[in-house]
């Protein structure tokens, strides 16, 4: 079964709602008609009743019409719509006297009926309302006045009234209907141009956006945030084109270099000095080929995803430690001194292994930028109530035009020196992590000294 749409939802629902206020409405109409027709025809009767007690006295037992010839000539030049039926019978119910506008008709005595209410009867097959009024000598009942009115004017305004109302009821829905569709659909024009906005949009062309509504509404709102998602979408999609790009270029290099080594290697006969040469340099790209792929799975982990942290309270120095004993080797093999200083307050709310990997990872980078014998200066101290991680090292600087370029993925200041190697990634990752974790880093250089300082918020 094919559902309605958006715009015809939005209009039957609406229809619902002003259906029942309609309905609600016209049964008040009809109600308020009704009452007000029998309230107008009791008060006439009632009327009635009270004018011929005047008209009439009680004489030894009989009911004697005062003037009773100008009565009924009276009664006969009445020309009421709906004209008073009065009729007179005794104790027993008998005709002792009626007007001249009942004819041949009479009306009907209802001994069992309560005296001075009034209430539906017939006339014939005429519906009327009547009522029974006791005529008294001292405390006998010696007869009844019987007055009525006839129910068919009210009885066809009532029905008229109904059936204009059952034919005007599903016409004005109906009508209602329409207007409500028409507005729907005007005011759900944006989603219309929502809608066709995102048909054009794919992953090759992401520079659509939706128009924004003039009105500041909710589809103001909806389409705000749907730009915004857009924006962080071919954010993301063009990070992720650069980072492959530039991945794949950082993967080709060692594989060319060990393929032309090997290729170059069994073109001839050669010494086992120059096979174990060879193969000694095709281990060492291996090992930074391995180094490049654990380096750009850490990144790609923490490029577009936050990671889960684990923040517990760490110890700096504890920490800093377990660093330079991983390090052991790379600084005996330069010769350098590490001195450290720290202040009685090393202790910061921080992730254990992402800040184990920032802190390794610039340690790292000050063994291999430092001069052979030089000394790299570890130290913590508090600046402005945040405790702050410095560590200095002499050796080749960075120039201070590409400070700003350090942290961008596979940046390398000096990419052509043999004697440092490097994969340009590792200031990336710190970068990356240093934001998860809410730390400032800054770099500075001066006098031949490089120096990164870790502030932790």
């Amino acid at each position: 079964m094919k559902q309605f749409s958006f715009k015809n939802r939005i209009a039957f629902n609406y229809i619902i709602t002003t259906a029942l206020l309609i309905f609600a409405v016209f049964f008040a109409i009809y109600s308020m008609v009704k009452f007000t027709i029998n309230y107008r025809v009791n008060t006439e009767i009632r009327h009635e009743v009270k004018k011929h007690l005047r008209e009439i006295e009680v004489i030894e037992n009989c009911v004697l019409l005062i003037r009773e010839k100008q009565w009924k000539q009276k009664q006969l030049n009445r020309v009421d719509v709906s004209p008073a039926f009065i009729q007179f019978v005794d104790d027993l119910g008998a005709l002792v006297e009626k007007s001249p506008n009942l004819k041949a008709k009479q009306l009907n005595f209802y001994p069992n009926q309560k005296s001075h209410e009034l209430f539906d009867a017939k006339l014939d097959n005429i519906s009327v309302r009547q009522i029974q009024v006791p005529l008294y000598q001292g405390t006998k009942i010696i007869g009844y006045m019987i007055v009525a009115t006839s129910l068919e004017e009210s009885v066809m305004i009532l029905g008229n009234l109904f059936k204009v109302m059952l034919v005007a009821y599903p016409l004005i829905l109906l009508v209602l209907f329409f207007i409500a569709r028409f507005f729907a659909g005007n005011s759900i024009k944006p989603i219309r141009s929502i809608i066709e906005t995102s048909n054009f949009i794919t992953k090759d062309n992401l520079k659509l956006r939706i128009p924004l509504p003039q009105n500041k509404d909710e589809l103001h709102l909806l389409s705000t945030t749907i730009n915004s998602l857009l924006d962080r979408l071919e954010n993301a999609v063009d990070r992720e084109k650069q980072f492959t790009s530039d991945a794949s270029h950082e993967l080709r290099t060692p594989l060319a270099v060990i393929k032309g080594t090997l290729e170059v290697l069994v073109r001839k006969q050669r010494k086992p000095e120059e096979y174990k040469e060879k193969i000694d340099f095709c281990i060492n790209e291996v090992d930074r080929l391995n180094t490049l792929v654990d380096q750009l799975l850490l990144l790609a982990r923490f490029e577009n995803q936050k990671q889960t942290l684990n923040l517990t309270s760490v110890n700096l120095e504890t920490i800093i430690f377990e660093c330079i004993s991983r390090n052991i080797h790379e600084l005996e093999d330069k010769k350098l001194d590490v001195k450290t200083h720290f202040t009685p307050s090393s202790i910061v709310q921080s992730d254990i292994y992402l800040l184990g990997i920032i802190i390794n990872n610039l340690l790292s980078n000050a063994i291999k930028y430092s001069f052979q014998n030089s000394t790299v200066i570890i130290s913590t101290e508090v600046e402005n109530q945040k405790v702050c991680l410095k560590i200095k090292n002499t050796g080749e600087t960075i120039p201070a035009h590409e400070l700003e370029n350090i942290f961008k993925q596979f940046y390398r200041v000096n990419p052509n020196n043999p004697d440092i190697k490097g994969t340009g990634l590792g200031l990336s990752i710190v970068k990356k992590l240093c934001d998860l974790l809410h730390i400032d880093i800054i770099a500075k250089t001066e006098n031949k000294e490089t120096i990164f300082s870790l502030i932790f918020n």
